[in-house]
């Protein structure tokens, strides 16, 4: 079963399409999170839930 870690970011209402995408792509890029949902809300903020998988070690004998 897969376990997921999250990161809510909020860009507020001046930020450019430009700079969020730099932003997104840099935390995918260095920190290997993928985007799950992304919110444009009508007053021109958004809501990012970005998600990376969970490793655990499975303990050998």
């Amino acid at each position: 079963m897969l376990d997921y870690s999250y990161l809510d970011l909020y860009l507020p209402r001046g930020t450019s399409r430009e700079v969020a995408r730099q932003m997104l792509t840099e935390h995918a890029e260095y920190g290997n999170w993928e985007l799950e949902r992304l919110r444009l809300y009508p007053d021109g903020s958004r809501r990012v839930r970005l998600r990376r998988k969970i490793i655990r070690a499975a303990r050998t004998m």
